[in-house]
């Protein structure tokens, strides 16, 4: 990346955002104040936690159940306790029906029944309702409110209400609290460091309303997209995190440098041009590495990374736009006024041409094989935790304890067998009529086979609830249309559909019950319509295809990225350094996630609720947004290296002098980074207070570890072959050049 005085593109586009400064800054302004209004409704259209695996064998069999069975897919689980009450005494529950005849009135709910599962007898003050609802995941999350209105414990109880509806409600509700708190946090955190930086409240001001607006004009944007796009409800907090950290970060190297441009310019213009074509540069590029990075989770086809994907694209493109459009015109308009309202006296700040960040860049110059040794080996000794990692999907898990459905659901699994409570079920399609002998023959057959696999503790049908008989006699039985209409109403058979419910031997998310569910989908079908769905199922499908598409996306992002890098830095060696050292960072970060979330180290320390695993979409995710993010400071560290290379010639001085000059912004930047997105470790939602974690990490180990010790010392080793390239790519360079 080629940062000159050549008047090219970039600096012909700042002295155009300074002539057209007042016009630009009206524009910016009345968009921030249109999409205001729509940001804030944003949450509230969000219904969809997005880890539904559409197009999956278990999503086919839910549908099926539902369309052909009249399965309610919808359903709400009212988890009752009393103290010191036996809540298995028939007058308790009797107290606890009567109770709900309000609820029964409402007309979209179809059954009110008590939980028929075998419960845990020490858990015998818990009783469990569900409440069976004819409604789709969006109406049943808006009558939500109206359905908790009808619920009310009897004297001497207490009720928690759970399941899919209240999950969802809950977790919209975690989404915006969650907002608000990273941003009490985060905010004013930047702000201080922002005004050690710069000293003066106006420059520190800026990069705050560069982060503001980001955030404000995408969940505008993203209101009317959610109009006809079902978006995952966690996108809101993705656009908070990523708005503030990039929009606060790009702003600060712009301020940053035209402070700089201030004093060697002629006037406001040619400072605010220069910024755009050295600052402004470094930010497309650095934008590009993100976005890169965030479109590797378009290959999981899955609406939670289609939507993290969406919202983390339109953040960081708006985040340069806005900082290559309004915040330049807003630097033409302070011009020398931003060093106004003065706040910390220059003594008390680093002095911008100190040389503590040179002395570094020589002393790892020194030592750079020992360096890379013992810094390299620490980083992979860190990553080595995720070799031993569990992968799972949470559900009510997403939430802490705190929240209703959270503990109701803790409750309800404490009380009765989860494995009966979220089964494998199998849906069979058959030639006849179930009730036929024939189809009655063919589905014995089916259930021996389902019986005789390893690790299936119980089989139930419409065939083992009407006991032991022959074929013959239970066609004899189901003529009688009595006998089918009560399997019907227990949605157990219907027409040429029916269901196989089967109870596994280990937890619904054991390996082992993995490992069945593959085998219970290898098994001989004899001419039937086979579908295995439930939990257990649906679990699986989602996080085999999450692995599926990992290779795909590793591929995706390193391989353009090291290309991107290639073309900016026209140099074979610095991008693939550049992408390795990413690795590392991002290894380790994830290697503690692990040590926090799934083994539970300094998790009370952090508020986290440490449950055994860490959530399958983490991995992806992380790797995803980090790679991308962290990219930033390598970005802007090498293009200022290679600024001072084409000066001067010599790679050891041009390195200490980029460290020199970017040491105390990058460092600067990286802290503020980190704050923003380390804020989220603070908030409700386990997803996001990962990301935060890792996120934190990854940039911390990169602006520091990696930067400070590794980049130099590479730097070092590889000498003048850091700058080789390819004759064809030197030639177009200096095409490139010559015609700017």
């Amino acid at each position: 990346m080629r940062e000159s005085a050549v008047k090219g593109k970039f600096w012909r586009w700042g002295y155009a955002m300074h002539r057209f400064r007042w016009l630009v800054l009206v524009i910016g302004v009345l968009l921030l104040l249109s999409f205001a209004i729509f940001a804030q409704k944003t949450p509230g259209m969000l219904k969809d936690n997005g880890f539904t695996p559409k197009g999956s064998e278990s999503d086919r069999g839910f549908i099926q159940l539902r369309d052909e069975l009249g399965v309610p897919l919808t359903m709400l689980n009212l988890v009752y306790t009393g103290e010191g009450l036996d809540m298995t005494d028939k007058d308790h529950q009797q107290a606890v029906m009567d109770s709900l005849s309000d609820l029964k009135k409402l007309p979209y709910v179809e059954s009110v029944k008590f939980v028929g599962t075998p419960r845990n007898e020490r858990h015998l003050d818990v009783l469990a309702v569900t409440v069976s609802l004819n409604l789709d995941t969006d109406p049943a999350l808006e009558k939500y409110p109206e359905l908790k209105e009808h619920v009310h414990p009897p004297t001497g109880m207490k009720v928690y209400v759970t399941g899919g509806p209240a999950i969802l409600h809950d977790m919209q509700e975690a989404s915006k609290h969650d907002i608000a708190k990273s941003e009490a946090i985060g905010l004013p955190i930047a702000l201080i460091v922002l005004l050690i930086v710069f000293g003066t409240l106006v420059a520190a001001l800026l990069p705050m309303i560069v982060g503001l607006m980001s955030v404000t004009l995408t969940l505008g944007i993203t209101y009317f997209i959610a109009q006809h796009q079902s978006l995952s409800n966690f996108l809101p907090n993705m656009v908070t995190m990523l708005g503030l950290a990039v929009g606060i970060d790009y702003a600060l190297f712009l301020v940053s440098r035209f402070r700089e441009e201030l004093k060697v310019q002629k006037n406001v213009a040619e400072a605010v041009a220069m910024t755009c074509q050295t600052a402004g540069k470094s930010i497309f590029f650095s934008g590009i590495a993100v976005l890169i990075g965030l479109l590797g989770m378009l290959f999981v086809d899955l609406t939670f990374f289609r939507s993290l994907c969406l919202g983390g694209v339109i953040v960081v493109s708006i985040s340069v736009i806005v900082a290559n459009t309004m915040l330049l015109s807003l630097l033409g308009i302070l011009g020398e006024r931003i060093n106004s309202l003065q706040v910390v006296p220059k003594r008390f700040r680093k002095q911008e041409t100190s040389r503590f960040w040179e002395r570094i860049a020589y002393a790892v110059m020194k030592r750079p094989v020992l360096l890379v040794v013992i810094v390299g080996g620490a980083l992979i000794y860190t990553m080595t935790p995720m070799g031993h990692i569990k992968l799972n999907v949470p559900n009510a898990e997403v939430l802490p304890p705190s929240y209703e459905s959270r503990y109701g659901s803790e409750l309800l699994k404490a009380a009765y067998d989860p494995r009966m409570m979220g089964p494998i079920q199998i849906v069979i399609h058959t030639e006849g009529e179930v009730w036929e002998e024939g189809s009655i023959r063919q589905l014995r057959a089916y259930s021996e086979q389902v019986k005789g696999v390893s690790g299936v503790k119980e089989v139930q049908s419409f065939i083992s609830s009407l006991g032991q008989h022959s074929d013959a006699e239970l066609a004899a039985m189901l003529r009688d249309s009595s006998v089918k209409a009560q399997i019907e109403g227990n949605k157990l058979a219907k027409d040429h559909t029916a269901l196989m419910v089967v109870v596994p031997e280990k937890d619904t998310d054991d390996p082992s019950t993995d490992s069945l569910v593959r085998e219970l989908r290898s098994l001989s079908k004899d001419g039937l319509g086979i579908a295995v769905t439930g939990g257990p199922a649906y679990r699986l499908d989602i996080i085999d295809r999450i692995q599926k598409e990992i290779p795909k996306v590793l591929t995706f992002v390193m391989g353009i990225t090291y290309i991107v890098l290639l073309l900016a830095f026209r140099s074979v060696l610095l991008p693939l350094k550049a992408v390795l050292m990413n690795m590392l960072s991002l290894g380790a970060s994830l290697g503690v996630v692990v040590l926090v979330f799934q083994h539970g180290y300094l998790a009370d320390l952090l508020h986290i609720t440490s449950i055994g695993y860490v959530s399958a979409t983490l991995p992806v995710i992380i790797f995803c947004v980090v790679f991308g993010i962290s990219m930033d400071y390598e970005v802007f560290l090498i293009s200022r290296i290679m600024e001072e290379y084409e000066a001067s010639g010599d790679n050891d001085k041009s390195t200490a002098e980029g460290l020199k000059k970017t040491g105390s912004l990058i460092t600067s930047a990286a802290f503020i980074l980190v704050v923003v997105v380390g804020s989220f470790i603070f908030t409700d939602i386990e997803i996001m207070k990962a990301l935060g974690l890792g996120l934190g990490l990854a940039v911390l180990i990169d602006a520091t570890i990696v930067r400070v010790m590794l980049v130099p010392a590479l730097m070092k080793l590889l000498g003048d072959a850091n700058w080789w390239a390819p004759k064809w790519l030197r030639m177009r360079s200096q095409l490139k050049a010559e015609k700017e």
